[in-house]
């Protein structure tokens, strides 16, 4: 899967739906072509619906059910629940105003995520900035945007940051370049307020923080920023996200993901132990 901008924002939930209506698909080696014209739709549909950029109906559903083979009721009544559910809108849709639609896959997919895995060169990661912090990185970014709508992204980001919280939410991992902490951003003031609020989340059990210093030179990530996210259901791939300035790629293909796995396990592998990352935090929050 590699979607540029997609349609409605996926959940992994569409995902989910999606990959096994591939495999239900390809099992019976019916071609896209054929499954598109049996709901009255394209080829280009069914690909779509396949990578979850799409919403479902129940009906279309149901009809390629039948195609594929499908007929115990208690396995269609099963594929049939998750169609409802996987149509529900999220919280984030009330910030439908100011989420990019290329985003909106990505925070349900963060939503539904067990683990996290992040790596970031430019800026703290969005799950960890304080308030100050986030709406001096929004202000950078949108100009020509009023007050108002940079108060809904900050707002939208700190709700976002909910997730860390519940006794069901992920485990956040996250690599930070040492650059993204000693970049001013919003002043002193506010780095030093986020340095020390980076401090404190470290005291999470589910939270981790490594630092890739600059004394290691060049490293295996230099391509740039990406997100891991693994979800509680194994039937679910992986998905890697990569954030590009007005667009995001999400990949799921086993040899992406590995590759981006390994880059993430190199990161952690030479980057800071967690003591280290609370000693190096405070370097630099007294040098601001």
């Amino acid at each position: 899967m590699t979607q540029n901008q997609p349609g409605s924002g996926p959940t992994a939930l569409r995902i989910l739906l999606g990959s096994q209506l591939r495999k239900l698909r390809e099992a019976k080696n019916v071609t896209r072509e054929e499954a598109g014209h049996l709901i009255r739709g394209s080829e280009s549909k069914i690909s779509r619906m396949e990578l979850g950029r799409v919403g479902f109906k129940e009906r279309d559903v149901a009809d390629l059910l039948t195609l594929y083979g499908v007929v115990d009721q208690q396995a269609r009544s099963a594929v049939l629940d998750l169609v409802a559910t996987a149509n529900e809108p999220g919280w984030w849709h009330r910030f439908n105003d100011v989420l990019p639609t290329w985003f909106q896959a990505y925070v349900g997919l963060e939503e539904a995520a067990a683990r996290i895995r992040t790596y970031e060169v430019q800026f703290v990661p969005g799950l960890l900035q304080t308030k100050e912090y986030a709406r001096a990185v929004v202000t950078a970014g949108a100009a020509g945007i009023g007050a108002e709508e940079i108060a809904r992204r900050v707002d939208l980001r700190l709700e976002r940051q909910r997730i860390l919280d519940k006794p069901d939410g992920p485990v956040f991992w996250a690599v930070i370049d040492e650059a993204a902490l000693r970049r001013p951003i919003g002043g002193a003031e506010v780095m030093r307020a986020q340095l020390e609020h980076l401090i404190d989340l470290m005291r999470q059990p589910n939270i981790t923080i490594q630092i890739m210093p600059f004394s290691f030179g060049g490293h295996s990530a230099e391509g740039g920023a990406f997100s891991i996210l693994r979800f509680p259901d194994p039937d679910l791939p992986d998905v890697v996200y990569v954030e590009q300035l007005a667009s995001a790629l999400y990949l799921d293909k086993r040899e992406d993901v590995d590759r981006y796995t390994e880059v993430m396990e190199r990161l952690c592998a030479v980057s800071t132990t967690p003591d280290e990352t609370i000693e190096l935090l405070r370097t630099i929050s007294e040098e601001f």
